[in-house]
């Protein structure tokens, strides 16, 4: 407020100014102070409380008990174990050869699907109308297909009696689900079979994103088309490639229904177990359900992990964008 005198005898006539300007204050976004964004966010948050709080509690509480199939049936009290099931579990040498092979073929099935769903969406790119929407109908048609389908069909399509592979290629009644190689290979195929459209359709996407202008000029200099891709697209697609590595890790990691049905429950003697098949056996074979849940949270732990460099992934590519 302002006096300004005028005027004699002391006399004072004043003008009077207020400013509001200084006193507003700029509105706030809806609901960040307030618990509006929770209400609706509370029925998901239950539904998951009730479907993964719950169950990963359990799975901790069981991998510190003793608990077998006498506990099960309520004939015995569970006894507290501590650490004792990881010790057992990190002191068999045969937790860590089936770790190293579960490693081993999710790092081969996420190139291999890298690979192929790369390469095919390049490929979408360079054909007609007509042969595209035929190869992404194919391609759905795989992703759409249950994993015990798929993974029968596969096994019909390499049955060493009646499958059509064996008599093209000459090997007359061999078994490809014997040999320890060859039955991890054939389920990588089946895995990078139902894998690769997502990775197609997601880099296709990003491929269509980038300005024509780019790769015209990459042609006009000479550039071959693996040169465009490495030299050109492949930066360019950078924060969609981490995206869909990450998430192939998360998916291949805990693959679990093609080695069980394809190699009939982990192969011969076990050589062809992963850590999901590896778990059901200790817990459902051979009733070590302390065991399996041990095995099950080692499983969370590292996928955990990974979600969490992924989740760090994508703050730091939108801080970039």
């Amino acid at each position: 407020m302002s006096v300004s005198p005028s005027g004699s005898g002391g006399a004072v006539r004043g003008s009077v100014t207020v400013r509001r300007g200084s006193s507003r204050r700029s509105p706030r976004p809806f609901g960040r102070s307030s618990g509006v964004p929770w209400l609706y966010l509370a029925p998901a948050l239950v539904v998951l409380g009730g479907l993964l709080v719950y169950p990963v509690y359990q799975l901790g509480l069981i991998s510190f008990l003793e608990y077998t199939q006498a506990q099960v049936s309520g004939g015995e009290p569970t006894t507290f174990q501590g650490f004792g099931n990881y010790a057992e579990l990190f002191g068999d040498g045969e937790f860590w050869r089936v770790l190293l092979a579960t490693v081993v073929f999710a790092a081969a099935c996420v190139v291999s699907t890298l690979a192929v769903g790369c390469a095919l969406a390049v490929l979408l790119t360079r054909v007609r109308a007509l042969p595209r929407l035929a190869l992404m109908m194919a391609a759905l048609g795989a992703w759409a297909t249950p994993a015990v389908t798929g993974s029968t069909v596969w096994l019909l399509l390499f049955d060493p009696d009646f499958g059509p592979v064996n008599r093209m290629l000459g090997l007359g009644d061999h078994s490809w689900t014997y040999g320890r190689f060859s039955a991890f290979g054939l389920v990588l195929l089946e895995v990078v079979w139902c894998s690769f459209p997502f990775v197609m359709v997601t880099v296709y996407a990003g491929i269509r994103a980038v300005p024509a202008e780019v790769l015209e000029a990459a042609a006009l200099d000479g550039a071959s088309q693996w040169r465009i891709w490495r030299s050109v697209l492949a930066p360019m697609l950078r924060p969609i490639l981490v995206v869909v590595t990450i998430q192939s890790v998360i998916w291949d990691f805990k693959v679990f229904t093609q080695i069980y049905v394809m190699t009939n429950g982990g192969g011969i003697a076990g050589q062809n177990l992963v850590l999901n098949v590896y778990a059901y056996q200790k817990a459902f074979a051979s009733s070590q359900y302390s065991l399996g849940s041990a095995i099950g949270v080692v499983m969370l732990l590292i996928l955990l992990a990974v979600t969490l460099v992924y989740l760090r992934l994508l703050r730091r590519q939108g801080e970039e964008l």
